[in-house]
């Protein structure tokens, strides 16, 4: 049986202003996860908790969820807040091969 939920691509904001990326099949669960329960939460977040979840995309599987997440990670903050800025150029900031994103795909910005 294949999954056919969507994985996601994500970026919470840190208490200190701060970013942290990451991926997960459910990404307000997982900034809950960050913030209530220690043993699910990644060190850096729980250190500056609360974490407020800021942008989420949809994209096509887990591979290249992992690969989004490893580019995401290694952006420097002002490519990442122009990214919050201008949700629908994420695709220039993060660079992918065509056909990675799901069908119906919606970019979200909080």
């Amino acid at each position: 049986m294949t999954h056919t939920a969507p994985w996601y691509l994500y970026l919470l904001r840190c208490r200190d202003g701060s970013f942290y990326g990451g991926i997960s099949l459910d990404p307000e669960r997982r900034c809950h996860e960050h913030n209530r329960v220690r043993s699910r939460a990644s060190r850096y977040v729980w250190a500056r908790r609360p974490a407020v979840l800021v942008w989420q995309q949809p994209v096509a599987d887990q591979a290249t969820a992992l690969k989004l997440e490893y580019r995401l990670k290694r952006l420097p903050r002002k490519q990442k807040e122009q990214l919050l800025a201008h949700p629908e150029g994420w695709q220039q900031l993060l660079p992918i091969a065509a056909g990675t994103l799901r069908a119906g795909c919606v970019i979200t910005a909080e």
